[in-house]
């Protein structure tokens, strides 16, 4: 739940330019790109996953996991570390993937200290997509977000999910052995997984309104349309969908700062069912 806003205290600079507060960070760490917003910058860094780019690059990230937390650490060190205020200690706030995210969190949190937060909030990817959106979150909801090594199919209810399902496969594995119609069938056969398990009509309800697609995958007509055909439902791709994670994550970042007593906890975990 999103509280409204306290006012702020006497002789408080309104966020982001109190350097008290230390700003904030919003991440999305993908293992092909990683996208961050910084408070008080109004830029999107939109860069290669690579500890350090050049010749025998080493990717910390690969589908879904944190392979390297070290690395990820220096990565983020050389990305943000000259564009945080001085003597700050930033509020961050991590997508992580719905499936194994338990272990993602851990890593990432680890990874994050490198940057002295004063708390580390973590939210599914699916929701700060929905948040990106501005969807509807009192009604089901259902996420697609095709990344370049990782595809989720998520069911969001009153903005919790309640359901997911995962696959190893992204656009960034698209070539002749691997048509863009393989993407696409996954994403079928796993909505289709939902719905048969689902006693209740949440999922028929949510599809019927249309999947909100997300990725990069949202770009390419190529799975786009086979997607529209296989699943019999239209489409809502969010605006700027390969950006959509770190924008709903940045959203969360300005509700959290709201509150004084934030202490960089996360809320109860989120469990599909």
């Amino acid at each position: 739940m999103v509280r409204r806003p306290r006012a702020a205290p006497a002789g408080h600079r309104p966020w982001p330019l109190c350097r008290r507060c230390g700003g904030g960070v919003a991440l999305d760490m993908g293992s092909a790109r990683t996208r961050a917003w910084v408070a008080g910058r109004g830029v999107i860094l939109d860069v290669p996953t690579v500890t350090f780019p050049g010749a025998g690059a080493v990717y910390p990230i690969r589908r879904g996991s944190i392979v390297d937390t070290g690395g990820t650490a220096r990565m983020l060190d050389r990305l943000l570390g000259h564009r945080l205020p001085r003597l700050t200690r930033p509020l961050v706030v991590v997508t992580a993937p719905v499936l194994d995210g338990f272990a993602y969190r851990t890593e990432a949190r680890t990874a994050v200290e490198v940057l002295r937060p004063r708390g580390v909030l973590t939210v599914p990817s699916a929701r700060a997509v929905a948040l990106a959106a501005g969807a509807d979150l009192a009604r089901p909801l259902l996420v697609v977000d095709i990344g370049a090594h990782l595809t989720e199919v998520v069911l969001l209810v009153d903005g919790a999910v309640f359901d997911a399902r995962r696959t190893a496969l992204g656009t960034g594995d698209i070539d002749e052995a691997t048509p863009a119609a393989r993407v696409a069938e996954a994403v079928v056969d796993m909505t289709t997984s939902m719905l048969r398990q689902d006693d209740t009509s949440l999922t028929a309800d949510a599809l019927s309104r249309g999947p909100l697609l997300a990725g990069g995958g949202a770009l390419r007509p190529d799975i786009t349309c086979r997607l529209t055909g296989g699943l019999h439902a239209p489409l809502r791709a969010v605006p700027a969908p390969h950006t959509a994670a770190v924008r709903g994550a940045a959203k969360l970042l300005e509700a959290a700062h709201a509150h004084p007593s934030t202490t960089g906890t996360d809320p109860p975990d989120e469990h599909p069912h």
